[in-house]
């Protein structure tokens, strides 16, 4: 696959994720936040509490929890923090990581406090 399918791939994986969480009642919050200390590919916000998703999309579920790694792991949780910042929240809000990873029959699996 090319990096242009990659990529489309990417943000379709993202769209079916998000959509799965509003409509379980979330509330969408930021799609693909980025900044110097990092990437999440979805903030959401769920009775005062926070959700950082990281969306991975490959051909099994199995593949796609291997392409999560420690380094992307500590970037993730530092821009979450610099998220709290940003958006004035307290950190000692309450928050949650969630690994979504998405096959290639665009089913979701949801692995709640992933890291």
């Amino acid at each position: 696959m090319n990096a242009s399918k990659n990529y489309h791939a990417g943000q379709m994986a993202e769209e079916i994720v998000a959509q799965k969480y509003a409509a379980a009642g979330f509330d969408i919050i930021s799609k693909r936040y980025r900044r110097r200390e990092g990437e999440i590919d979805l903030v959401l916000g769920h009775q005062s509490k926070l959700y950082f998703v990281e969306v991975k999309k490959s051909s099994s579920f199995e593949k796609a929890a291997e392409r999560i790694n420690l380094h992307q792991i500590a970037r993730i949780k530092n821009a979450a923090l610099r998220f709290l910042v940003d958006t004035g929240r307290m950190l000692e809000t309450e928050m949650r990581f969630d690994a979504a990873l998405v096959n290639d029959a665009g089913q979701v699996k949801v692995i709640a406090n992933a890291f």
